[in-house]
């Protein structure tokens, strides 16, 4: 059992750690909240689960982090998103969506 908890406890670590390389990778502060939430999200519950899996006894507690976890994310991210459109932030647009559309017409 010890090993499957640190192979969950690594799979969290790089979910997370990912989610940080793609708030540094992305172009635009909407996809920036996008990496942040989701990798951040699940990176966060891999963790709480392999560290429920090393001690059984903190279950009651991780399972309420997790819910915070799941509820505050995603409502987070998109009350930011929604201020930042709000405030006339534009998204970014690729050189290929461009032209694709400039083609169209």
């Amino acid at each position: 059992m010890r090993m499957v908890a640190d192979l969950i406890l690594l799979l969290g670590a790089t979910f997370t750690l990912l989610g940080a390389l793609g708030l540094v990778r992305m172009p635009d502060v909407y996809n920036r909240i996008q990496a942040g939430t989701k990798a951040v999200t699940l990176g966060a519950l891999s963790l709480l689960l392999g560290i429920g899996l090393l001690y059984p006894d903190w279950w009651s507690k991780l399972l309420v982090i997790a819910l915070m976890i799941l509820v505050t994310n995603p409502i987070g991210s998109s009350t930011i998103a929604r201020a930042l459109l709000m405030a006339g932030v534009k998204p970014w647009k690729s050189v290929e969506t461009t032209t694709s559309e400039q083609d169209r017409a």
